[in-house]
């Protein structure tokens, strides 16, 4: 697919010296790129916030209104100046951008005064390569994103269309299975046993596709969660089998995030463990330590574990292990789970022994 590239690269040279503005329009004039000058640090930041494509800026820290504290406040705090390269024209004896502090932008470089065009032009060119790079990427992306949209959107079109049909022939077939002449013949009840295990999965398979279509279309409110009631709720709602018991840490914080997102990692994960576990006492334990910016949760089961060469595999899309010789689940579940945390910026992994059981880690913005 070819990148469509932006029609011209923007400099703005802020700089109150009239004969060094024009020498460098000299130095920098080529085609696809747009020229924009100022004298002063107030109408740059005027220029700054009303142009959506700024590529670089240059800035002669020498201009008088960059000393003003109110200016530098500005440039330091608007969010759409912090990733704008900028190349500093400093004067020789000059120690920092700006007198006391420095420009919190996308800073690069800069320029030691008297200007040396070659010099200037090789540092501009390389932010100019940058610079489309950068749109190129961004670009890309977001054709992906696009597909991906109208992929999820044509698989939910799709699993919602399967899912009353075949609703409709799993209960038929219920009916047949029940019917007394199925259940006097064994080689019929067993052959209508392996159709509504069948059809069944199929269903499940469905169900799962429409909540993975669905997951990115979840609300983005944030609220305050409390873990051990988020996962008292959650036990209840997951019919918790009698064998098998959670133990909550006591020691999680109140925390402000989207609970919906958070409520369905941790279903997740508990449907995950709850399923595998293969011990007459199933133990799930919950817990997790404070990383910062982050919170490390870990989910930890005593169930079948998993093999090192799949700690990767049973994160992927439909993927599903072998246990004792069937494959169980939909291999959606833990793909849920993995998108729905690097939304949020973080990761998860897993550490596990076969035979003792799996814990799974991820990590998620407080």
């Amino acid at each position: 697919m070819k990148q469509q590239q932006p029609k011209a690269f923007t400099i703005l040279l802020v700089d109150d010296n009239t004969e060094r503005t024009i020498a460098l329009e000299q130095m920098l004039d080529a085609e696809e790129r747009e020229i924009i000058k100022t004298s002063s640090g107030a109408a740059a930041l005027d220029i700054i916030l009303s142009h959506n494509n700024i590529g670089l800026i240059i800035l002669n820290t020498a201009i008088p209104d960059l000393k003003s504290p109110e200016v530098q406040q500005q440039l330091q705090d608007h969010p759409r100046i912090k990733d704008i390269p900028v190349l500093f024209m400093l004067g020789a004896a000059a120690t920092s951008p700006l007198p006391g502090q420095d420009i919190k932008t996308g800073t690069v470089d800069y320029i030691i005064l008297p200007l040396h065009p070659q010099l200037v032009s090789a540092k501009v060119k390389v932010q100019e390569q940058l610079y489309r790079a950068q749109y190129e990427l961004k670009t890309a992306v977001a054709e992906t994103e696009k597909v991906n949209k109208q992929l999820e959107r044509f698989m939910y079109m799709v699993a919602h269309d399967l899912k009353s049909p075949l609703s409709g022939a799993i209960g038929m077939l219920a009916l047949i299975s029940d019917d007394e002449r199925i259940q006097a013949a064994p080689d019929l009840k067993e052959y209508m046993s392996i159709v509504m295990g069948a059809t069944n999965s199929l269903s499940e398979m469905i169900t799962a596709m429409l909540d993975y279509t669905r997951q990115n279309e979840m609300e983005h409110t944030t609220e305050e969660v409390n873990i051990p009631a988020l996962i008292n709720q959650l036990s209840r709602l997951l019919f918790l089998p009698a064998h098998i018991k959670i133990e909550v840490a006591d020691t999680f914080p109140l925390f402000h995030t989207n609970q919906v997102k958070l409520k369905q990692v941790f279903q997740n994960l508990l449907t995950n463990a709850i399923k595998y576990i293969n011990k007459k006492e199933g133990l799930i334990t919950i817990g997790g330590t404070d990383r910062g910016a982050y919170y490390e949760f870990y989910v930890k089961d005593n169930g079948p574990g998993v093999a090192k060469r799949d700690t990767d595999r049973i994160f992927k899309l439909f993927e599903r292990l072998d246990t004792g010789g069937k494959e169980e689940g939909t291999g959606i579940g833990l793909n849920i789970f993995k998108l729905l945390v690097e939304e949020q910026g973080g990761k998860v992994w897993v550490d596990s022994v076969p035979g003792e059981g799996s814990t799974f880690y991820f990590l998620w913005r407080q």
